[in-house]
C-alpha cells in the first residue's frame, strides 16, 4: 500500500494530477447506427403476435437510443474507470482481511464465565475496530458508484445543452476532483491498515490468551 502511495507522486502513476485535463471527453457523439435487418426477418417480425398489446417490433423500437428524447452518445473516462477498478480492488482486499481476523478473533474468545473478563472485553473492542474498518472499505468501494451517477446527469446537462460551456467544464472539474479524490482514498485505506495494525500489535497477548495463563477457562 505504501509503495502505491509513494507512486503517486510520479507522473506515470495513473493517479497522478498531470492525468485529468488528457482524460475528458465532452463530445457528444451521434447515436450508432444499428445494422439493417434482412427483408424477410423484417416481414417476420412485422407479422409477428402482439406482446401484452404491442407487436414485438414496436417494443424493441420502444428501447432504440434514436426515440430518445436527446438522442445521442457519450463515452466515459476510461482513466477514472480503470483508477476505480484498482481502488475497489484495494477496497476488497482489506475487506477480506478484517473478516479474517475477526474469525481468528472469535474463535480465540474462551467460554462465557464470570471473573478475568478484561481481555475478553479487549478482543471485542478489537472486533468492532476490525467491524468499523470493514465498514470503511465497503464505503470507499462505492465510490465508483457515486461518480458515475454523478457523472451521468452531468453529461445528461451537456446532450441537453450542447450550447452551454459550463455543463463542459463541469464534466472536466468532476474528472478531476474524481482523480484528487482517488490518491485521498489510498490514504485513507493506509490509515486503516496503520491503526488496526497498532491496535493489534499492542494487544496481541490479550487477543491470544484472554485469560491470561487460566488455560483450562478455554475451549
Amino acid at each position: 500500500m505504501q509503495q502505491l502511495i509513494d507512486s503517486t507522486r510520479e507522473p506515470s502513476s495513473p493517479f497522478h494530477s498531470s492525468h485529468s485535463p488528457h482524460t475528458t471527453d465532452a463530445t457528444v457523439y451521434p447515436t450508432p447506427t444499428p445494422p439493417s435487418e434482412p427483408e424477410s426477418k423484417k416481414r417476420k417480425l412485422d407479422s409477428g403476435d402482439a406482446v401484452n398489446g404491442a407487436s414485438s417490433s414496436n417494443a424493441t423500437a420502444s428501447n432504440d437510443a434514436h426515440h430518445a428524447k436527446h438522442p445521442g452518445h457519450m463515452l466515459s473516462n476510461k482513466h477514472n474507470v480503470a483508477i476505480h477498478e484498482q481502488l475497489k480492488q484495494e477496497c476488497e482486499t482489506l475487506a477480506e482481511l478484517c473478516d479474517k481476523v475477526k474469525l481468528w478473533i472469535n474463535l480465540s474468545m474462551p467460554k462465557i464465565e464470570d471473573g478475568d473478563n478484561f481481555g475478553v472485553q479487549i478482543q471485542e473492542d478489537v472486533l468492532s475496530e476490525l467491524h468499523r474498518s470493514q465498514e470503511s472499505a465497503y464505503n470507499l468501494r462505492d465510490a465508483a458508484r457515486q461518480d458515475y451517477l454523478t457523472r451521468a446527469k452531468i453529461c445528461s446537462k451537456i446532450m441537453k445543452y450542447p450550447h452551454l460551456e459550463d455543463y463542459t467544464l463541469a464534466l472536466q472539474e468532476h474528472d478531476a476532483k474524481q482523480l484528487y479524490v482517488a490518491r485521498q482514498n489510498l490514504y485513507d485505506l493506509r490509515s486503516i491498515y496503520a491503526i488496526l495494525t497498532d491496535i493489534l500489535h499492542k494487544n496481541i497477548d490479550k487477543i491470544r490468551t484472554p485469560k491470561g495463563n487460566n488455560a483450562t477457562s478455554m475451549y
